[in-house]
């Protein structure tokens, strides 16, 4: 068979669904084998960056990867950003791209360069094919890499020539692995550690979130009591409506949450990437007792110095802990009542627009009470990234795992929409709703041709204040003024028309809950609209203290 042929069987058997992208001339073969596959579907996109995204979010919501497909040079570099973003926010995506003649590789040429070099720091592996019967074991690998704890992105390039040849190979049959799972003696070490602490707290990061382990979790903080903190990408570990869940930490640090991590003498890290909410910001002086739980061991920093570690797949070391946690006849009389304040204080944050009737603008507070109310348990919330996002974090909690999608590694604008669109496809039976400001939604605006075209079910929300207000937020918070930011918008009602989409626009904030369940219930794509009140950043600002802009 031809080499490309043999490129699509094996991406067939390792059970890819999904490619993404826009192709080129270079990968032509690839595209004519891929056509005729009945297995994999390919999503005509508009921008390699959008395809890069929806890739991430399908690697997000299902823990398997999906492909992003470009041609050689600008197909190449247009798809990097979106490749990092998932590299860093722990999404498996197999990156595909074709490349010029391996006969040309070696010299001057037409749209020719280095694309393994460029990818290497933004992937866990990058890899250019030099022979067809390579094929195999190339997709096998990388598949397996992609997937393996921590996920990210993985790149194969296809030469044009190669991809032509006739070969004998055979696809790999896939072999699933069980992950190694922490040693006895290293739990109860950390078991003994949690029971002789007066006042632990737990910090869940972007590990929780995986189904099993969110299982677990919730088991072991029923059986224990213990709260749950969540960085920004572990929203839904535990339940919102548990009385140990303490919401979200990573906005500023001396937040109502952070007092439940000040007043800790053990903090259980547990699926923690430090991307997420560096140590420096929650354990300054090092003085916090840290049991470290994730797949690998810790990063080293001056600031994270745990003094014991479960290292192995995240789900069975809580296991391991419940275990124990039911074999105890009684457990410690531990304090919570710092954990139980902070909860309390910051459920008081949540409501206290919820009533709101502002028009003319819209406070941040009220639009999230609103869409958290309109939202189904399962439905899906992305946010892309500006202002809006500091706002996500801290008031829009959840109940269950992926159902908050923040990209806060890489953090790149443009994520929300072809994001939402890859979520209505995956999930087509939940509500989607992407958040974006007016900047983060133009960036990748030619996208909302890709949902017309797919038909997709999901409502886009920009929130308009006509300027990069986090930049603003950030540049006024420093230095007292910020320079100029400020820029036009379409008219959203005509944008709207030309691409086929509802459209709503909310001035008023009684309306905000219905507006979103009329847009929930159309057929189709919708654009909601809403001028927002940003004057609400300074007050929060004046009101907690300096905000933390490193996320």
């Amino acid at each position: 068979m031809k080499a490309s042929d043999l490129f699509v069987k094996c991406l067939e058997k390792e059970g890819i669904e999904y490619i993404f992208g826009v192709p080129g001339e270079e990968n032509a073969d690839f595209m004519m084998s891929l056509e005729k596959s009945s297995i994999i579907k390919f999503i005509l996109c508009r921008h390699e960056q959008g395809a890069a995204f929806m890739a991430e979010i399908y690697g997000r919501l299902t823990g398997n990867p999906a492909g992003c497909l470009g041609t050689l040079g600008p197909g190449a570099t247009n798809l990097i950003t979106g490749v990092a973003d998932a590299n860093m926010d722990r999404a498996p995506i197999l990156v595909l791209t074709g490349q010029g003649s391996s006969m040309r590789l070696h010299k001057e040429s037409h749209q020719v360069m280095d694309v393994v070099g460029m990818f290497d720091p933004v992937t866990k592996w990058a890899h250019s094919i030099r022979h067809e019967k390579t094929i195999p074991e190339v997709i096998r690998k990388a598949v397996r890499l992609s997937r393996t704890e921590k996920p990210g992105a993985v790149l194969i390039e296809l030469p044009e020539d190669i991809a032509k040849h006739d070969t004998s190979s055979e696809p790999i049959e896939p072999v699933r692995f069980r992950r190694s799972v922490p040693d006895d003696k290293a739990v109860d070490l950390a078991w003994e550690a949690m029971k002789c602490s007066k006042r632990p707290v737990i910090l869940a990061g972007n590990g929780c979130i995986r189904r099993r382990a969110a299982a677990q979790l919730r088991k072991f903080c029923e059986a224990t009591g213990i709260g749950v903190i969540s960085t920004f990408m572990a929203k839904g570990c535990v339940d919102m409506d548990e009385d140990y869940c303490l919401y979200t930490i990573g906005l500023q640090g001396k937040d109502f949450v952070y007092q439940a991590v000040e007043g800790a003498d053990t903090i259980i890290t547990i699926g923690f990437d430090m991307v997420e909410y560096h140590p420096l910001l929650w354990n300054p002086a090092g003085a916090k007792q840290v049991i470290h739980i994730d797949f690998l061991p810790a990063e080293i920093d001056e600031n994270y110095h745990p003094a014991f570690e479960m290292i192995g797949d995240l789900a069975h070391s809580l296991w391991m802990l419940n275990e124990r946690v039911g074999a105890e006849g009684k457990l410690p009389g531990w304090d919570f009542s710092a954990q139980r304040q902070a909860r309390l204080s910051m459920a008081a944050e949540f409501a206290e627009y919820k009533d709101d009737d502002q028009s003319g603008l819209v406070r941040p507070q009220k639009v999230l009470w609103d869409t958290r109310e309109v939202l189904d348990r399962d439905g899906v919330l992305l946010s892309d990234v500006g202002a809006h996002k500091m706002w996500i974090a801290r008031h829009f909690q959840c109940h269950e795992p992926n159902t908050c999608l923040i990209p806060n590694g890489f953090c790149s604008m443009g994520f929300a929409l072809p994001g939402a669109i890859a979520a209505s496809m995956i999930a087509p039976n939940r509500q989607v709703i992407a958040i974006s400001g007016d900047a983060g939604f133009l960036m990748n605006v030619q996208e909302m041709e890709t949902a017309n075209r797919f038909n997709c079910n999901l409502v886009a929300m920009v929130w308009e204040d006509h300027a990069y207000g986090l930049i603003a937020w950030k540049q006024q918070n420093e230095f007292g003024r910020h320079t100029e930011l400020s820029f036009g918008n379409p008219d959203w009602a005509q944008l709207a028309a030309a691409f086929n989409w509802h459209h709503h626009r909310v001035e008023d904030s009684t309306l905000v809950a219905d507006t979103l369940r009329q847009a929930l219930k159309e057929r189709g794509p919708s654009l909601v609209v809403v001028p927002i009140d940003y004057r609400e950043n300074s007050i929060l600002t004046d009101r907690l203290g300096n905000i933390e802009f490193s996320i």
